[in-house]
């Protein structure tokens, strides 16, 4: 049996025995103990907790189980937009930091690129982020590389530890540059990230539009291979989608898109305001996305995409990716309604422009442990990225996240068959949709 494959006696077995009440979200298990443990995700409480929270829902026949598990293995499975398992931190190092004095820019930096990379260094964190991997059954995501922003020292720093991170695991999670990579990655029984920036790369001295673009072409080089039009707020390109006034994009926004046209960098809109997301499609030559998303139409919010502007996107030959985020569902914001979202952009749009996007991650066991191991630090001001309206994060029940859970890839297929869509149909939203605009963009 392939090594990405699933038994599905043993999941069916596995997720049958675990009562639902016995493990805590926040279980972590010593590294040492973890440090012995195999990468077979069905060892994993929290994996198997969160299957059963979305068999709960979903209730799928066997039939339905058996034929999507199998489904699911066999297919390219290409995630919109997403992160990598995220490993705890050295506890102890951070602690020393903070004793020393560390300012609060450099406890950030030590977190993310302990989080992001000691998969790469430490045992224990290697088992659990393999153990994530598998269960999944996620072929390549198309990676969260840059810090939200246009700085070009801030969009490096992602980069440069998923690039580390990549590098010292060719073997499991090489990074792929081309689409071909992707699919080589699944041939070869491998996983592989694809990169996306938060941001376009600004030179911000304002000399000339040539002048201010000329680092797109260079992160392009690193390979990012999509980048965010504007975050949720306003920046020279256009209005982010947290902005009241809903401004479109501006005369330099429209140079910014022609020139992502020109070097090969998918524009992603998923950040974006309405009307900065439709005016950067009308005037798109490639195929862009709204990456991680969902549909005003089921929920309005922020963070979602009315009719007008999905028609925009898939005007492209782009699509929308649905994300797994409760709050932007609406409803019971749970795997059910994340189907939901899926079903009308198949049924309103077609099935060529949607894909999923989860926007969540898979956090080590190990990390509770390890944070409290840090001494408390005084409150700080609430970062850039953070300035979201007042209520547009607000969170549903413990258990719809749970079923959503990055490790939930296999059960989002399930339901897939569940709602009656063809196996052609599903593995286009599983992953060929983001394989083919990568292609068309990148040619």
């Amino acid at each position: 049996m392939p090594r990405d494959s699933i038994d599905r006696r043993r999941f069916l077995q596995a997720s049958a025995a675990l009562p639902l009440a016995a493990v805590a979200t926040s279980y972590a298990a010593p590294a040492a103990e973890k440090a012995s443990e195999s990468a077979d995700w069905q060892s994993n409480p929290v994996i198997q907790q969160a299957r059963q929270v979305a068999l709960e829902i979903l209730k799928p026949s066997q039939k339905q189980i058996d034929h999507g598990l199998e489904l699911h293995a066999q297919s390219l499975v290409f995630e919109s937009y997403g992160f990598a398992p995220r490993a705890a931190v050295d506890g102890d190092a951070m602690r020393v930091a903070v004793e020393a004095g560390a300012s609060d820019e450099e406890i950030q930096d030590l977190r993310e690129g302990m989080s992001m990379t000691r998969a790469a260094t430490d045992p224990a964190e290697e088992a659990e982020f393999k153990q994530a991997w598998e269960a999944a059954g996620v072929t390549c995501i198309f990676q969260n590389a840059g810090e939200e922003g246009q700085s070009v020292m801030r969009l490096l720093k992602r980069l440069a530890h998923f690039t580390y991170l990549t590098d010292m695991m060719p073997d499991f999670l090489p990074k792929a540059a081309t689409p071909d990579e992707v699919v080589a990655a699944k041939k070869a029984n491998r996983h592989c990230l694809y990169f996306s920036g938060n941001g376009v790369p600004l030179v911000e001295r304002w000399e000339s539009i040539a002048d201010e673009l000329r680092y797109l072409r260079i992160f392009f080089e690193l390979g990012i291979r999509m980048m965010h039009l504007t975050y949720n707020r306003r920046n020279m390109i256009g209005d982010g989608c947290a902005e009241p006034a809903n401004a479109g994009l501006s005369d330099f926004g429209r140079a910014v898109v022609a020139e992502m046209n020109r070097v090969g960098v998918i524009a992603d809109c998923a950040h974006s305001g309405w009307q900065t997301s439709l005016e950067a499609a009308q005037a798109s030559s490639k195929p862009m996305v709204a990456s991680h998303t969902t549909c005003t139409a089921l929920n309005e919010h922020i963070r979602s995409k009315p009719d007008e502007v999905i028609r925009a996107i898939c005007d492209t030959g782009g699509f929308v990716g649905i994300c797994c985020i409760p709050g932007f569902l609406g409803g019971k914001g749970d795997i059910s309604v994340m189907l939901d979202h899926i079903d009308y952009v198949v049924k309103r749009f077609g099935p060529d422009h949607v894909t999923i996007g989860t926007d969540v991650a898979y956090t080590s066991r190990n990390a509770s442990a390890e944070n409290k191991k840090i001494p408390g630090r005084d409150k700080s001001r609430t970062p850039w990225r953070s300035f979201w309206p007042e209520g547009a994060l607000a969170s549903k029940s413990a258990e719809a996240a749970l079923s959503m859970a990055w490790t939930n890839w296999p059960l989002f297929t399930v339901g897939m068959v569940q709602r009656g869509h063809s196996d052609e149909v599903i593995q286009k939203i599983l992953g060929g949709n983001v394989l083919r605009v990568a292609r068309a963009v990148l040619a």
